[in-house]
């Protein structure tokens, strides 16, 4: 029987492609766009492996994790989002993802990542030879804030000495990406 992949997306034309992907790879493959979707495909057949978007309609792919993680413990599981930070990296690890990856990624490195979790212990991640620049640590320490204020913009405006108005055009942009 095929190992069952489950794709928790909103984006329709990622998850079309990505589907696809994983089908042809021999995977049982199956999309939800959202929580609730995702926890009742989920309850009816636990999937083996299972990449979680951070950002989607209603509650975020945080909530999933815990709860997919109490149907299968074994379940291989891949936090995708294209707002990648260090402190959602954090949250999602601490509530059980077995990895993280920014979007855009292809199939290849998703399965990648799904098998990192089997890499032995002494295995060090690479160190990149140059440090973050300073818009991509300003950003990161924007998004931790975010993070412990559970998305407050306001509060988190308060707790950083900004304007609501300024950090919002910040959290527009895109992230910087060194």
């Amino acid at each position: 029987m095929p190992e069952r992949f489950l794709i928790v997306d909103d984006d329709p034309a990622f998850t079309r492609v990505l589907a696809r992907a994983m089908t042809r790879r021999g995977f049982d493959t199956q999309v939800a766009r959202n929580v609730e979707q995702a926890l009742e495909m989920a309850r009816e057949t636990p999937p083996d492996f299972a990449t979680v978007d951070l950002k989607m309609e209603g509650p975020s792919g945080l909530s999933l994790i815990p709860l997919l993680r109490e149907l299968n413990p074994a379940m291989k599981l891949l936090v995708l989002t294209g707002y990648a930070s260090i402190a959602t990296t954090v949250e999602a690890i601490k509530s059980g993802a077995d990895n993280y990856l920014p979007k855009p990624a292809d199939a290849d490195q998703i399965l990648k990542a799904l098998q990192v979790s089997q890499v032995p212990v002494d295995t060090a991640p690479d160190i990149p030879e140059t440090p973050l620049s300073v818009n991509r640590l300003e950003w990161e320490h924007i998004q931790k804030v975010l993070q412990e204020h559970d998305g407050n913009i306001s509060a988190t405006a308060r707790a950083l000495g900004m304007h609501r108005r300024t950090l919002q055009r910040k959290l527009a942009k895109h992230p910087v990406r060194r």
